[in-house]
């Protein structure tokens, strides 16, 4: 069975805390989720800080409307560096996804590493090719906006300006 992974990076203009505070939120997911998806939180909306162990669900639509139940746990947190969530009820056979932040002149880096596994074998490879990629580069592609409209866009001709 293949294993996939998509790599993302956003400069984003705003600090480490902003950044991890808006990020490490389970209770702002749905707002950085394309809204066809029907994303909705079931459980552990976010009023707790984030700690390794925690469980969120989630009701969400990734494909042809049909809901489904999602369960990630989140498995390592480093505050105002890193953390990753784990799939362990949903969609795919295997969900690993690293979200990193770093502080860079005018802004913060945020790297998404997520590797995963479609479900169904030889005919989840085929899914993968066929919409499963494209589809993950569209729930990222919406992400990146709804941060610029949040934080602002970021400005690479920051350190000439200042």
């Amino acid at each position: 069975m293949a294993f996939y992974q998509l790599n993302r990076q956003q400069k984003l203009p705003t600090g480490i805390r902003e950044t991890w505070d808006f990020i490490s939120s389970p209770a702002n997911l749905k707002e950085i989720t394309p809204e066809h998806m029907g994303f909705k939180i079931t459980g552990n909306t976010g009023t707790e800080k984030m700690y390794p162990g925690m469980i969120i669900t989630y009701k969400v639509s990734p494909f042809a409307g049909i809901a489904m139940d999602w369960m990630t746990e989140i498995t390592h947190v480093q505050d105002y560096a890193y953390f990753v969530d784990e799939q362990r009820v949903g969609p795919y056979a295997m969900w690993h996804h690293q979200h990193k932040i770093e502080a860079i002149e005018g802004g913060v880096l945020m790297t998404d590493i997520v590797t995963y596994q479609p479900p169904l074998g030889i005919l989840g490879a085929v899914a993968n090719t066929l919409f499963i990629k494209k589809q993950l580069q569209q729930i990222f592609d919406y992400r990146n906006s709804a941060l610029e409209r949040k934080f602002g866009k970021f400005n690479t001709d920051f350190a000439v300006h200042i």
